[in-house]
């Protein structure tokens, strides 16, 4: 069997926004305010690890009032 499937462990800006619907304007906001998820630089590239992105999103969350317990 040749199974050719590819898991990205890192995405780029671009593969972020297309995946998470983040822009890639406010990651970019984001990394010169030094807040959002972790990246890394490689060169000039810069490349997010999808676990990174995942656990970002997860810390904040929109609480509303039907998810308060009473």
């Amino acid at each position: 069997m040749n199974d050719k499937t590819v898991i990205r462990k890192t995405l780029t800006p671009q593969e972020a926004s297309q995946i998470y619907g983040l822009d890639v304007r406010t990651l970019a906001n984001y990394r010169y305010q030094k807040r959002g998820p972790q990246y890394f630089k490689c060169g000039r590239k810069v490349l997010y690890r999808v676990e990174h992105i995942e656990e970002w999103i997860l810390r904040n969350p929109v609480l509303t009032i039907d998810s308060i317990e009473v």
